[in-house]
């Protein structure tokens, strides 16, 4: 079989006729799908030949020190004591070397190998990286400016990247930051505070001066969270833990070197700790993909060997994973398409008098299949123009003009407006123009509830955020269970959204204080719809809010993979040695403070 005999090919002959066509796109797509990665025979992953592994400096050649993280590399290069003639040659580069390490160590990347991947890093690990290299480059009288640097930070870790901004100010640079996390906030010396809400609502300034002048302003939201008059309150009561509990043990991955843990089921549970303590590795690498293969969902192969032991999954009817992946990948996907209610507005339309007279059907009003959609842009709006030695340039297409739909079909209207203007409307406009429309406002409402109301309906996919996309997939699940809250079966009824275990990373990104507490709201409809929430989380807002929290650390790469504290937040702020619990017993105490006054 794998060989082949006569005129047979075989597995291995088959594959060898393919790499001969692989100029040919379908060809390509076909082979990676059978195509994996393998440790070099020869360098063992180490990437360089046996010559240039030969050198070796204290007993180490560049392969073994590049696989040591900062911290130890820091160590081992401060350790090197050179002769006259070696300080000669190599003095200056060792310098040079040292004080790279020493930055990198300062932002909080002590964990990460010098050997590390790249596409492995997450958008906070590249960000801290590319300001070591600012700070080691000693620019002066530069502006520096930066897109919430903050996101994947540990509290502990956003004080250290405070220090190295106020570095960067001292010696004489300007620092622009786009920023939602308080400590930055304050840490900043001038603040402009936009608003007063989102998308057309937004583009004002509402306030700007020092960070006590934006409190005292009373135009200013943001202002207002900050002086305590607005707060997202600590909840009066926390959910009990139930009897059942997912249970995961053994998990042997990374830095996680036989950990147990315990979820319990039916609570908004927080899996906390300090950048690179483990979190992603458990929940996106151990947990997801075990409960997944446990109920029969086998895609990624099989992740048994990666624990020893799990229970509980068999009470679960289904896992999902709400990540910050695009919600589609073309023009034509878009917010209103993905939490379907474009179907209703698409039959909306063909219910009106003029639509039935001309036999226009809802699928006259999809701009993804042939009938209505313009011909010549095929429903994208726009055209490709290939350059031959340029990047290819998008135009709108001139046969529609941008609308997607054909002249005939737009002329089709609802209350004055064609389905391209419907599309342009705004989720806010969106619901007080569908007034009376029910099965429309229920799909619809989802996306302001979880701070989407300033997005566009027809908004193109490829335009959200990260954290916009995760928000749609949210709205997306809330809105099943507000359609089809319970269903009878039997005379008895049952919640549709019973036994799903919800995972999310860091929803709260790009999120104002505002826009968390509505996300709070949106988590509580989704448990009390019986579904359990396992977030992992920095926001300190979200984590004294939460039912459970899950603190991993102490530290991060080698000194992390270990549960530090598992409870309640007010347990885990009385847990000695827990990072997050130093910074949550703070907020509860400030908390505190604020309601006595």
């Amino acid at each position: 079989m794998l060989d082949g005999r006569g005129s047979f090919l075989g597995v291995h002959g088959f594959f060898a006729y393919l790499e001969r066509k692989k100029y040919k796109l379908h060809v390509r797509v076909m082979l990676s799908k059978y195509r994996g990665y393998a440790l070099c025979p020869e360098c063992k992953g180490t990437r360089l030949r046996a010559e240039a592994r030969a050198v070796r400096i204290n007993g180490q050649n560049i392969c073994e020190v590049s696989a040591l993280t900062i911290r130890e590399a820091n160590r081992f290069f401060e350790g090197l004591s050179l002769t006259r003639q070696q300080q000669e040659i190599a003095g200056g580069i060792l310098v040079e070397i040292q004080q790279r390490l020493h930055f990198l160590d300062a932002v909080g990347l002590e964990y990460i190998t010098l050997d590390r991947l790249a596409s492995t890093l997450s958008g906070g690990e590249s960000q801290r990286i590319q300001l070591a290299t600012s700070l080691g480059s000693r620019l002066v009288g530069a502006l520096y400016v930066l897109d919430e640097p903050s996101i994947g930070l540990h509290s502990r870790d956003t004080a250290k990247l405070i220090r190295i901004l106020e570095e960067l100010r001292d010696l004489g640079n300007t620092i622009l930051v786009v920023e939602h996390d308080p400590d930055v906030i304050r840490a900043a010396d001038w603040l402009v505070d936009l608003g007063p809400g989102a998308g057309e609502l937004g583009g004002r300034i509402l306030a700007s001066g020092t960070v006590e002048e934006v409190e005292r302003n009373p135009d200013s939201l943001t202002g207002r969270y900050l002086s305590g008059q607005l707060t997202i309150p600590i909840p009066t009561r926390r959910r009990e833990p139930l009897r059942e509990k997912l249970v995961l043990r053994g998990a042997w991955i990374h830095n996680l070197q036989g950990l147990d843990v315990e979820i319990p089921m039916g609570m908004l549970v927080c899996i906390t700790g300090v950048s690179g303590s483990g979190k992603s590795t458990l929940v996106h690498d151990v947990l997801y993909p075990a409960v997944a293969h446990a109920l029969g969902k086998n895609e990624g192969g099989d992740p048994t060997h990666l624990y020893r032991e799990l229970k509980g999954a068999e009470r679960l009817n289904d896992i999902v994973l709400v990540d910050q992946a695009p919600i589609g990948r073309t023009p034509r996907s878009n917010p209103v398409t993905y939490i379907k209610a474009f179907d209703a507005i698409r039959e909306l339309f063909a219910a009106q008098p003029e639509a039935q007279r001309r036999g226009y059907a809802a699928g006259h009003f999809s701009f993804n299949v042939p009938g209505g959609r313009c011909d010549v842009c095929e429903g994208d709006g726009t055209v490709t123009v290939e350059m031959q030695f340029l990047a290819d340039v998008e135009l709108p297409c001139e046969e529609c003009n941008g609308t997607r739909y054909k002249a005939t079909v737009l002329e089709i209207k609802y209350k004055g407006k064609s389905i391209h203007d419907v599309l342009n409307l705004t989720v806010k406009e969106a619901l007080r123009f569908f007034t009376g429309q029910t099965r429309i406002l229920e799909k619809l409402a989802v996306l302001d509830e979880v701070g989407l109301g300033y997005v566009r309906l027809g908004q193109s996919a490829t335009t959200l955020s990260g954290g916009e996309a995760q928000r749609v997939k949210l709205a997306a699940h809330l809105s099943l269970g507000r359609a089809a809250s319970r269903i009878t079966n039997n005379g008895t009824e049952k919640k549709i959204g019973s036994r799903v275990l919800y995972i999310l990373d860091e929803p709260t990104t790009g999120l104002h204080f505002d826009d968390v507490s509505k996300l709070l709201t949106a988590f509580k409809r989704l448990i009390d719809a019986g579904g359990s929430l396992v977030v992992i989380e920095h926001n300190l807002d979200v984590i004294k809010s939460a039912d459970w929290v899950i603190d991993l650390g102490p530290e991060a790469g080698g000194g992390g993979g270990k549960v530090v504290a598992a409870g309640t937040p007010e347990q885990v702020a009385q847990t000695p040695g827990s990072h997050t619990g130093h910074w949550l017993a703070l907020a509860l105490a400030a908390q505190e403070a604020r309601a006595a006054q």
